[in-house]
């Protein structure tokens, strides 16, 4: 019997069931309101970008839980449909509460949500995770969630020398707690706007970026919509890089799910060796492409299909 090759990715975080609603105007107790489109998508932010990173040609694995429902089973659907590794998901023999209702505005692609609140029985603990398992992959890509569990893997990680990602959610506010302690132990940290902010106290975003360098990592990326994506880098003798990757244009019909399937295309352009400038411009076209259709997965381009978007652009 011929073994399977090893992972390059595992990703250890959240995955959801996203229920999307694509409407022009948001009902209220006094008044409903017309749907125009509708879908049934897995979502959670590592779970999409390890979505995103196998359709792209990785060799993935997903760490998560998962309930005892037909819920669940949709949640898992595309997983399966990319060939990811899920040996190792746990389940959890409760009916699925990682679901979330995504509310699209029709007309700018933007979007509201609304999870449910009952998740603390969804962690993973420290001692359900497969050491073994985690550092077989070049990559580990976290969220956050699962706190606990995800620093000890990017732990045992960085001592066997091994690359973590970690995606920093949007915030308006300070960045503190778990998510703040677990910056320590990444090695890439691709945000969303205002995390560096919000993490080392800085307004001006360059500085900002610059500011999250101290705290450990040695690429720093923060995206921010259609503003594209900032970057900043620094190398063990001190020197690196700093520069904006534009957003590319396209017809936006849903920006739910950009940043998750960009950081699931940034660590494809990690692992074919690329440098910074055309790992980000890769991931920016895989993020702009997903956007032109409804739900953070419908999407997502193949390899191929990115490299000739990125051809013609």
């Amino acid at each position: 019997m011929t073994p399977h090759p090893p992972l390059q990715i595992v990703g250890l975080g959240m995955a959801t069931l996203d229920v999307l609603l694509r409407l022009k105007d948001m009902p209220t107790w006094e008044h409903g309101t017309r749907i125009s489109d509708f879908s049934f998508q897995g979502g959670g932010p590592v779970g999409t970008a390890m979505v995103a990173a196998a359709k792209l040609g990785a060799r993935v694995g997903f760490v998560g839980t998962v309930g005892n429902d037909e819920a669940a089973d949709l949640k898992m659907r595309s997983f399966r449909e990319v060939g990811i590794d899920l040996s190792h998901l746990i389940y959890r023999d409760i009916p699925e509460n990682q679901v979330v209702i995504v509310y699209v505005h029709a007309e700018t692609g933007e979007r509201v949500f609304a999870g449910i609140s009952r998740t603390g029985d969804t962690q993973v603990s420290p001692d359900e995770l497969d050491r073994d398992y985690i550092i077989s992959a070049d990559y580990l890509h976290l969220d956050g969630y699962h706190s606990a569990a995800a620093l000890q893997a990017a732990q045992w990680m960085q001592a066997a020398g091994k690359t973590v990602v970690l995606d920093g959610s949007k915030t308006n506010g300070p960045v503190r707690g778990p998510m703040r302690d677990l910056v320590a132990h990444v090695d890439v940290l691709i945000s969303g706007s205002g995390f560096v902010q919000g993490l080392t106290g800085e307004t001006d975003l360059w500085r900002a970026l610059e500011g999250a360098l101290d705290y450990g990592p040695r690429i720093v990326v923060q995206t921010e919509g259609a503003d594209g994506a900032y970057t900043v880098t620094r190398d063990p003798a001190g020197a690196g890089e700093r520069f904006h990757t534009p957003a590319f244009s396209c017809n936006v019909i849903d920006t739910t799910g950009a940043g998750d399937v960009f950081h699931g295309a940034y660590i494809v352009g990690l692992l074919h060796g690329w440098d910074v400038r055309e790992t980000a411009r890769f991931a920016s076209a895989v993020s702009a492409l997903k956007c032109t259709r409804l739900g953070g997965r419908a999407g997502i381009p193949t390899f191929e299909e990115t490299i000739a978007f990125l051809q013609r652009a």
